[in-house]
């Protein structure tokens, strides 16, 4: 295993990558001097070609959000960390394709949606798979689950892009042009999609307590 493998494996050790709630109102935290500062180091250290100290820069200047956003889109710590952990990677090898336009936050978390993404759509392969089996005996019941478990089902009865365009907004606490920035879209196009996205879970909650 190489250093810079090591450093992003290390990443992925941080004792907690649970995301804030989506439908919590929390203020984005606007990228600072110091942040900006790290991400022209790692984009200086990758020109000198010294991978090890980008990627230790990386961990330490972006890690915590990528994991945040990867486990409140997939609700599962293991795959949030190795999603986490293929992001760094990718990230490494791809940063010479970053042009500058947006933030580089916002354009790692990009990254970590496309993979979040690729594991969603092979686990919805997966499910159509059991389901075409014979039906194995009944699991827990419905009042055992816990308020995590049902956060998460909200979350999966919003549109793709309106679940994402939530987590990048929330649990990222990314401003309203990051997050068009890492879904392709203009930043009128994200705020109408984090506005359908908080309408839709106050109407599931709304339904919950009917």
């Amino acid at each position: 295993m190489s250093d810079e493998e090591a450093h992003v494996e290390a990443s992925v050790e941080s004792p907690s990558l649970a995301p804030a709630s989506p439908a919590a109102q929390a203020t984005p935290v606007a990228p600072t001097a110091l942040a900006q500062n790290l991400d022209d180091q790692i984009l200086g250290a990758l020109a000198r070609g010294d991978r090890d100290s980008a990627a230790e820069l990386l961990v330490e200047a972006h890690a915590r959000a990528i994991g945040r956003t990867c486990m409140a889109l997939l609700g599962s710590q293991s795959e949030a960390e190795d999603a986490l952990q293929e992001t760094l990677l990718v990230a490494l090898d791809g940063l010479e394709s970053f042009r500058g336009e947006g933030t580089l936050r916002a354009w790692l978390l990009s990254v970590a949606r496309r993979r979040s993404a690729r594991r969603l759509a092979a686990r919805s392969r997966e499910r159509d798979v059991r389901q075409s089996l014979p039906a194995a005996e009944a699991g827990p019941s419905a009042e055992r689950l816990s308020m995590a478990r049902r956060a998460r089902q909200l979350l999966d009865e919003i549109k793709p892009t309106e679940r994402e365009a939530l987590v990048l907004r929330f649990s990222a606490e990314l401003s309203f042009r990051e997050v068009g920035q890492a879904c392709g879209i203009d930043e009128a196009a994200a705020r109408k999609r984090v506005s359908r996205g908080l309408s839709r879970l106050r109407s599931l909650l709304g339904e919950d307590k009917s």
